[in-house]
């Protein structure tokens, strides 16, 4: 009865690979695969398995973890192009800066970044948006009809596109301004691209 500490840390690698298949939030998905790979060292070593502990410890916790780290931080980012004229507008009053500030709650709910990336004009914009170097667009919204300004610029003065259907599918169904226009668009494939 004196080896029972190895069935109770063995026992603890089931329950950590459990707790890091029903984890929602890739941060804390990290914390529990690098305790997992610490109780997997820790097993190893007890064992007698040292080099093997060793080999667990550097290769399959330390770099890993730092690995996917990089790679969940540089993933889950939400690039959206906006016209310079109208990125520098971005305070509390504005109805830009309101709908940023509602986006960045939005999108830190499904923990992804808002990175805002601004064009000189809407032909850049609608270019970087199809080169996909943007996830989204939002810009003012321009009426032909001088009539339709008066009544509808209030309601709805700007217009997002959006490249990715997930993301159209959380700022539809999550995104309450009324100042915003949504539409999906279709980017071609990389050997498409427009010239």
């Amino acid at each position: 009865m004196n080896d029972s500490y190895i069935y109770v840390i063995t026992a603890l690698m089931p329950l950590s690979a459990l707790m890091l298949l029903l984890q929602t939030n890739p941060y804390h998905a990290l914390v529990i695969q690098g305790i997992q790979g610490a109780v997997a060292t820790l097993v190893f070593a007890v064992l007698g398995a040292a080099d093997v502990a060793l080999t667990q410890a550097l290769m399959g916790t330390l770099l890993a973890i730092t690995l996917y780290a990089i790679a969940v931080r540089s993933s889950l980012v939400m690039r959206l192009g906006v016209l310079e004229d109208g990125a520098s507008k971005t305070d509390d009053e504005s109805h830009l800066g309101q709908l940023m500030n509602e986006l960045r709650t939005i999108f830190g709910k499904h923990y992804m970044r808002l990175e805002v990336v601004p064009y000189t004009n809407t032909q850049a914009l609608h270019r970087a948006l199809m080169d996909k170097e943007i996830h989204a667009t939002c810009a003012r919204r321009e009426y032909d009809n001088q009539d339709l300004v008066a009544s509808q610029d209030e309601q709805q003065p700007y217009h997002t596109t959006t490249r990715v259907q997930r993301l159209y599918e959380i700022m539809r169904t999550e995104l309450s301004s009324p100042a915003i226009n949504l539409t999906y668009v279709n980017a071609p494939d990389s050997g498409e691209k427009h010239l």
